[in-house]
This record gives structure tokens, C-alpha cells and sequence, in this order.
């Protein structure tokens, strides 16, 4: 079942799949096909985002980017769309990663707003038509103020909606009130960038998640979503209290970390991570234990 009310161009439940690295730390290109195959076929994703923040994607280069997208749109670009991240904080860079993602096959883009530059608004709005018209791939902007230290104002949302190719929203601003009248005055496909804030955002007329905790409980989250727009508001509700240990445990430190910690104790492939991130503590998994057990989320392999 899809958002009755609004569109879902993308699918209701998607995942901002991590990059998994061999111990050496190159890339995993055969454990990347692996877990979207499983994401895909097990747990009920309608598709990936790759080469974005939880993909590591600040810290890979162009090369591995283009790498990972082939090799994932390979596993399961013929039942799932493969939306290419190519956000940085270099308009010309990012349109170059859009020309080489539209290339390969991507089916669609997310950028997030420029990082570290502060643009005014402005610049916001020039970014993003320079990336949706640099390909015919529709464009998801990116919102999350925390960590690029600039919002996209509601009005900057209304004109870039102008743009043909401007279809989506990934929303991690975690303002409620902001959502609802952007998604009031634009037809934009609205998704839920931030975890604990699904529900609230379903509730309120997003199309769907881009999620993290997705790579453990994408099921249950695209579950949740079907119960609430089919009016079982209960199920939705208790869904929702399930995985509130496993929403809190990723992101008790950075949701990458801890991503890849759990993947581990399932026995998927994740490896370690790139510096400037480090790999969970002894402490930290034992935390990551506890939480998702009392979220119901099956460990099966020993702790890295």
C-alpha cells in the first residue's frame, strides 16, 4: 500500500545503505550486493540510496561512488530503485557525480544542501536546479540542518518544487511544523529522513522513509506505514514502540558506527569504518546488544 494521499514516486520504505569495506578498507563490492539483495528481498524495501551519509560517501572518492552504484544496480536495479547520492559542497563536483550517476543507470539523485559553505538561500535554490539540470533523473533534496549548518526554509521548498525533475524531500530537520506546511504548499514526495520522527511524519503526509535503522527492521517500518494508511492506527502505534530500543541504540553515537556493529552481529556485510569515524568500542556493542534485543531485532553472530 502506498500513501493514498500523496505521491511515492520512490516507493514507501527506503533504506541510506552503508558502503560495506573489506578489513583493508577498500570496498566490498560483492558484501554491498549481498546486503541489498537482502534488504530488497527480505526486508521489504522498495529501494536504496547509495553513496550517501550512512554510505560514507564524504569519504570515498569518485571512482568507488561510481563502483558501488553499478555493482548495487546490478544485485537489484531490476526490482528496486537505486537512488545515487551525490551531495558535497561543490556545485560543479556534485554535477559531475550526477552526469557519471545518470550514466551508470541511477535511477534518480538525493543531494543535500552544501555543507560547511553556509550558502544563503540563494545558493541553496542555484545547487539545486544546477543538479536537476545537469541529468533527466528526478531529484530528492536533502534537508538536515545539523549537519550542514544551514536549513532549506519552506519558501526556498516552494520554489525549488518549481523545477520539473525537483519531485522529493528527504526530511531530517525534525521540525514538525515546518514539514507540514512545506508538504501544505508544495506537491513534493515527502520522506522521513529521521528515524524516530517516522510515524510523526507518516502521520502528518509523507510518501515514506529514508531510513537507517531500515538495514534491521525495514519490515517492520514498511509494515507500520501500510497499518497507518489502512487506518489500524493501534498496530501503527505498537510497530512504532518495537523499535524505539533499536531507533535509540544506532544512533546512542554515529548511526554509521553503529550500523555497521550491528550488520556484524547479524552476520551481513558491513566491515569497518573510515577515519575520521572509528569503529564501535567493546562498550558501545555491548549497549548495541542490550538495545536491540529489547527491540527484537535476531542476533546471530558473534560480536565483531
Amino acid at each position: 500500500m502506498e500513501n493514498p494521499l500523496r505521491s511515492t514516486p520512490f516507493g514507501v520504505m527506503l533504506t541510506a545503505m552503508i558502503s560495506p569495506f573489506n578489513s583493508d578498507g577498500s570496498q566490498d563490492l560483492a558484501g554491498a550486493q549481498q546486503l541489498a539483495t537482502h534488504l530488497v528481498d527480505n526486508l521489504k524495501h522498495d529501494g536504496l540510496v547509495v553513496n550517501g551519509t550512512t554510505g560514507e560517501g564524504s569519504t570515498k572518492t569518485d571512482a568507488e561512488d561510481l563502483a558501488l552504484l553499478q555493482a548495487v544496480l546490478e544485485a537489484v536495479g531490476d526490482r528496486a530503485t537505486v537512488i545515487a547520492g551525490v551531495g558535497t559542497n561543490d556545485t560543479a563536483h556534485s554535477l559531475s557525480s550526477a552526469r557519471s550517476a545518470a550514466k551508470a543507470g541511477a535511477h534518480a539523485l538525493m543531494a543535500s544542501s552544501p555543507y560547511y559553505n553556509r550558502p544563503p538561500q540563494a545558493g541553496i535554490i542555484a545547487h539545486f536546479t544546477a543538479i536537476a539540470d545537469s541529468t533527466d533523473l528526478p531529484l530528492m533534496t536533502y534537508d538536515i540542518p545539523r549537519r550542514t549548518g544551514v536549513s532549506i526554509e519552506t519558501e526556498t521548498l516552494v520554489r525549488l518544487a518549481e523545477h520539473p525533475r525537483i519531485i522529493a524531500n528527504k526530511d531530517a530537520k525534525g521540525d514538525l511544523e515546518a514539514s507540514q506546511w512545506a508538504m501544505a504548499r508544495t506537491d513534493l514526495a515527502w520522506y522521513s529522513g529521521e528515524d524516530a520522527l517516522n510515524l510523526a511524519l507518516l502521520a502528518v503526509g509523507a510518501s515514506g522513509m529514508v531510513s537507517v535503522v531500515g538495514h534491521l527492521v525495514g519490515d517492520r517500518l514498511r509494515d507500520m506505514a501500510e497499518a497507518l494508511w489502512s487506518g489500524d492506527i493501534v498496530t501503527a502505534q505498537k510497530l512504532n514502540e518495537s523499535m524505539l530500543p533499536v531507533f535509540t541504540g544506532i544512533f546512542r553515537s554515529q548511526g554509521v558506527i553503529l550500523t555497521k556493529a550491528a550488520l556484524q552481529l547479524q552476520g551481513l556485510p558491513s566491515g569497518p569504518v573510515r577515519l575520521p569515524l572509528v569503529n564501535a568500542t567493546d562498550a558501545e556493542i555491548d549497549q548495541l546488544i542490550q538495545d536491540l534485543t529489547e527491540g527484537g531485532v535476531a542476533l546471530t553472530h558473534a560480536r565483531p
